[in-house]
């Protein structure tokens, strides 16, 4: 019996000085962090979404906190965020311009025709990587929804007409629609933008077999540019692209678009 007490008594006994030690050694070896750090985590959406440029949100707010990154970084938690994390570093808020994410594409089910039927890995990724696509327009949305997925606050959903649709009012910009599609179709537009925009993104110069593979592709006739009263339509990557510093929004590329490729992006 004695043996068993003697045994207890040195096991707390080593117990308690091992306790001990671990707690000195912790303030020895402590690594000191900026108490801002968790204030301005605290501010973040916590969707480690990845649109402020950093790893996640505990990067991004460490980065905040040395002075490394914007207080306007964070786009998903957009213009609340910014003006708690100006408030915590005691700086100015600046300028966030919110963007939402823009689909250039309008090949629908109607309009594109599959150059098969795709019966693999249903995600676009891998009908990329082993059928390039399921559709004729090389450049057209596969639409099996990877977009989807991908964003984190449900601002997309595949639409009836078998392509993805974006809910501006839910869209934080973020961007991670941006970098999972496959066909590089997604662009981060500022959600204040006026003017006309194509949605299509086919840069072949083949007319005749754009014409095949899809009855809404971008023709590549030119009569947008040469009717834009402004000037401001530039034809040289194969896809219109306006510059918004002149368009007015007046309209005339759009009624001079005979495949409807043009749209106003404020209407969208």
């Amino acid at each position: 019996m004695n043996t068993i007490i003697y045994t207890i008594l040195v096991a707390l006994f080593i117990g308690f000085i091992l306790g001990m030690l671990l707690g000195l050694f912790k303030k020895i070896f402590a690594v000191k962090t900026d108490p801002k750090i968790e204030e301005i985590r605290a501010q973040l959406s916590g969707g480690n979404c990845g649109g402020c440029g950093y790893a996640g949100c505990d990067a991004f707010a460490a980065a905040v906190a040395k002075g490394e990154a914007p207080v306007t970084g964070c786009v998903a938690g957009g213009v609340a965020c910014a003006a708690a994390l100006s408030k915590i570093m005691g700086v100015e808020g600046g300028s966030l311009n919110p963007k939402v994410a823009f689909l250039a594409c309008h090949g629908t089910k109607e309009c594109a025709l599959d150059k098969c039927i795709y019966e693999g890995v249903q995600t676009c990724k891998a009908a990329e990587l082993s059928a390039h696509g399921t559709k004729k327009c090389a450049f057209g949305c596969i639409g099996l929804g990877d977009c989807v997925e991908a964003c984190q606050f449900g601002a997309l959903s595949m639409g009836p007409e078998g392509l993805p649709v974006v809910d501006r009012s839910k869209c934080t910009g973020c961007g991670k629609c941006v970098k999972t599609c496959p066909k590089h179709l997604f662009i981060l537009m500022n959600a204040d933008t006026k003017g006309s925009i194509a949605m299509c993104s086919c840069k072949s110069d083949n007319k005749p077999q754009i014409r095949k593979d899809c009855t809404s592709g971008c023709f590549k006739c030119g009569m947008c540019a040469r009717k834009c009263p402004e000037q401001c339509i530039d034809l040289s990557s194969g896809i219109p692209a306006v510059d918004y510093a002149k368009c007015t929004s007046c309209g005339e590329c759009i009624k001079a678009c005979p495949d409807k490729v043009l749209h106003l992006f404020q209407e969208l």
